[in-house]
């Protein structure tokens, strides 16, 4: 297994004295025209670039870390000397779970799965107070149709360095956590907002059955502020504040870039999002999940008819039609130009989102490779941090509880510790947001990332938001945001490496090796 390069291996000697970054030509000074560099920063961190995936688990993809079975055939990951290893699924848990099943290694071959169950009961049901025994009864899906695999106790099942090769490889050469978590339980709309928001309470209608309970969200409504939401008058807004309206406030340039966010038709001023992409099974996936989309949710950061930016000038700007809401395709051009703004989310294709049922591991894969060859090219990548996270477990067996934060006691949906509670009782001003919830992947992957580091620190989803408003100085959130709550991403920096020439680790799409030529594929 290399070690992760530093960029004097792509300098040729007639550059020797320029800082070329990624073999791209480059100006003597590449941050001449960033406008990003302006903002002032705690760190020196002057783009953050998050890429928000969806379903995982930590043990799902890093159960037997930096332990691969490496079968012929299979792209191999070998750990270096010294690796350190994360809380992960040691032989007594792989053998003696006390689940009704034990986990068991998914082969590469069977990259499509069932989703699971992950609504906001059902996962405080399967932790069972803690014990942790109780997957099968409550969260597990074993058969959905070709082509995805039915395994018997599948949602106790995981897949190793053979298959997310990519992720082990990054988490090798930057820096993963193995204790950071769901800032509440439930799916994926609760999981977005709380990256943005760190609160999930403020949804009208307050009481939608299954997915708003007092005016909280559990579930996945679709937001009413998108043309590209299905008709239904369960559909919801959220009050409140939001990362996007403390970025303004400053004048920071941010945006939210999202596959499919760009509409395939309009009519009457009406967008449709029907793009679709095939998945690694030859399925045609529907592109853009509003659900998915936070800033939609909320009325002063929307971009209800999926208005294209009036420029690529204008990305990342308040004073647009786009309302800081963009296709993905927009980041590219946006970097292309030279004009990243200081705080970008990705989010990928649902095909290319990892998440079970549609999507899988090696799709997923191929978009965070891809995504980060280029980022690591860019002028820019001496002052970036990616941040690869997850908006929820999906029902995934993991062995691990966190803390529990915020109590709620709803006799209807909460049964963490027995029915109709998490906690003893009710800590939070709001309830049904019981969490920390499942623990979930994080990698930061930067120049300035601490190397082949795991951090036992205690975070979760809204401590990047937290990184945020602490880097850019926005102030926080208020109203109860679990901001506050949630531990800092500073101990996965190393910032007194100032004066090194900045990391790059190129991989393979395909196999999340690293790559032949150096330079990743494109």
């Amino acid at each position: 297994m290399p070690s992760v390069r530093t960029l004097r291996h792509c300098i040729t000697p007639a550059l020797a004295t320029a800082v070329i970054l990624g073999c791209a030509s480059a100006s003597a000074n590449p941050h001449d025209s960033d406008p990003a560099q302006a903002f002032s920063t705690t760190t020196p961190i002057k783009h953050l670039v998050v890429i928000f995936q969806e379903n995982v688990s930590f043990d799902h993809y890093f159960a037997t870390y930096p332990v691969a079975a490496n079968p012929s055939g299979e792209p191999a990951f070998h750990a270096r000397p010294g690796t350190p290893s994360v809380n992960g699924l040691g032989e007594f848990l792989l053998a003696h779970n006390p689940n009704s099943a034990n986990p068991a290694r998914i082969d590469r071959s069977q990259p499509l799965t069932c989703d699971q169950d992950h609504a906001y009961g059902a996962e405080q049901k399967a932790f069972d107070g803690g014990l942790m025994d109780q997957f099968v009864e409550f969260t597990d899906v074993e058969s959905c149709g070709a082509p995805d695999v039915s395994l018997p106790g599948l949602v106790m099942d995981y897949y190793d360095g053979n298959t997310v090769t990519a992720l082990w490889n990054y988490a090798q050469a930057f820096a993963l956590s193995d204790n950071s978590y769901g800032t509440t339980f439930g799916p994926s709309t609760p999981g977005a907002l709380n990256l943005i928001a760190g609160q999930t309470h403020g949804a009208t209608p307050s009481d939608v059955a299954g997915n708003t309970v007092g005016g909280t969200v559990i579930g996945d409504p679709n937001p009413a502020l998108d043309d590209c939401s299905s008709t239904n008058p369960n559909n919801v807004t959220m009050a409140g504040r939001n990362i996007g309206d403390l970025l303004n406030a400053k004048g920071i340039s941010w945006g939210w870039f999202q596959g499919g966010f760009r509409p395939s038709a309009v009519n009457g001023g009406v967008a449709t999002c029907a793009s679709a992409t095939n998945n690694i099974g030859g399925a045609a996936i529907r592109d853009y999940s509003p659900h998915h989309e936070p800033f939609q949710y909320y009325a002063s950061t929307s971009n209800p008819h999926h208005l294209a930016p009036s420029s690529t000038a204008a990305i990342g700007t308040a004073a647009d039609q786009a309302n800081h809401q963009y296709d993905l395709q927009d980041f590219w051009a946006a970097a292309k130009a030279g004009n990243l703004p200081a705080v970008s989310f990705l989010k990928a294709k649902e095909a290319q989102d990892g998440h079970a049922g549609y999507s899988d591991p090696l799709d997923e894969q191929t978009f965070l490779v891809d995504t980060i060859n280029q980022l690591e090219k860019l002028p820019s990548w001496s002052s970036t941090a990616v941040i690869i996270a997850y908006d929820d477990s999906d029902g995934w067996y993991d062995h691990v509880m966190g803390p529990i934060v915020s109590q709620s006691a709803d006799a209807a949906n909460d049964a963490l510790d027995g029915a109709g509670l998490c906690g003893s009782n009710s800590t939070g001003i709001y309830q049904d947001r019981c969490g920390f919830g499942p623990r979930l992947p994080l990698l930061v992957i930067s120049p300035w990332a601490r190397e082949d580091f795991v951090d036992h620190s205690v975070t979760s989803q809204s401590s990047i938001l937290r990184f945020v408003e602490d880097n850019w100085q926005t102030g926080q959130i208020g109203d109860d945001s679990f901001d506050a709550k949630s531990g800092s991403l500073a101990n996965m920096f190393d910032f007194s490496r100032r004066g090194e020439e900045p990391r790059v680790l190129f991989l393979d799409p395909s196999t999340g090796e690293p790559s032949n030529d150096g330079h990743g594929r494109h």
